[in-house]
C-alpha cells in the first residue's frame, strides 16, 4: 500500500521538535540550477538546508524562518563563497564593496574564514557538480538539527543507504528502519527533509511502481530521477 493511500494515523505522525541550541553561526546563498533557483544555508557543522524554487520572496521567507530557528542573523560571508553572497543587514544577496583602503583590504585577505561558509562553498561546489552529472555522491558535512526523531532516523537511513540512481518504496524504507507499519509517516518525513537533492528524497517512490509525491513538485522529481538514469531524459 502506497504511503498517499494509509489512512490510519500514526503516532509518528506528530510534529518532531528540532534541536534548541544557542545561537548559531550560518550563511546562505542562492544559485541556479537546472530545477530552478536553490537556496542552500549551512552553520558551522555543515549544510543545514536546501530550499527548492527560491525565487526573491520565497528566499526571503526561508532566511526568516532560518533566522528565528537559528537564533541569529545570517552573516556576510567572503570571497569564499564565490558569486552573490548574503548581506547580514539586509538578508538579501549582495556584491562586495570596494576597500575603503590597502589596510582595510589586507585585514579582510588575513581574517579567518568563517567554519559556515567554507561549509556553504564546498556545498555549492558539489551540488553544481551533480548537475553537471560528475558527482554520484555528496560527501558533505550536514548539520542535522533541524530534523529530529523518527524524521532524522529515516533521512539518515536514505542518505547512508540508497546510492545515486537507485529508488526505495515508502514500505521499504518503514522496513529499513525497523517500523514496518510506518510507511505513511516516511511520506511525512520525506516532505519535511531539510536537505532535499542532497538527502535524496526524490529517490523514495511508491512501492507499486508510482513516483509519489514530492515537496518540490513532481516535475522536479522527474527531473532528478532522470538526471540519475532511473527515468529517461524528457525530448523537450
Amino acid at each position: 500500500m502506497s504511503a498517499e493511500r494509509q489512512t490510519q494515523r500514526d503516532p509518528r505522525q506528530r510534529p518532531e521538535q528540532p534541536e534548541r541550541r544557542d545561537a548559531r553561526a550560518w550563511a546562505w546563498a542562492v544559485r541556479a540550477t537546472p530545477i530552478g533557483p536553490l537556496l542552500l544555508a549551512a552553520t558551522d557543522e555543515g549544510l543545514a538546508q536546501v530550499v527548492f524554487h527560491a525565487e526573491e520572496k520565497t528566499a526571503a521567507e526561508a532566511v526568516a524562518r532560518l533566522t528565528r530557528r537559528l537564533g541569529a542573523e545570517p552573516m556576510a560571508v567572503s570571497s569564499a563563497v564565490p558569486g552573490s553572497v548574503p548581506s547580514a543587514d539586509s538578508g538579501t544577496a549582495a556584491t562586495a564593496e570596494s576597500a575603503d583602503s590597502t589596510d582595510s583590504a589586507d585585514s579582510a585577505d588575513s581574517a579567518p574564514v568563517p567554519r559556515c561558509a567554507e561549509h556553504l562553498a564546498e556545498a555549492i561546489r558539489q551540488v553544481e557538480s551533480y548537475f553537471a552529472g560528475d558527482t554520484k555522491a555528496f560527501t558533505l558535512s550536514l548539520d542535522w538539527s533541524l530534523t529530529a526523531g523518527f524524521n532524522r532516523r529515516v533521512l539518515r537511513e536514505l542518505a547512508a543507504r540508497v546510492p545515486f540512481g537507485t529508488v526505495v518504496g515508502y514500505q521499504d524504507l518503514a522496513d529499513r528502519v525497523g517500523e514496518p507499519g510506518a510507511a505513511r509517516a516516511v511520506g511525512v518525513a520525506m516532505g519535511s527533509n531539510p536537505l532535499p537533492v542532497v538527502v535524496a528524497c526524490h529517490r523514495v517512490v511508491e512501492s507499486g511502481g508510482g513516483i509519489g509525491g514530492f515537496g518540490g513538485g513532481l516535475e522536479t522529481k522527474r527531473t532528478l530521477l532522470a538526471l540519475e538514469g532511473v527515468l529517461p531524459q524528457p525530448l523537450f
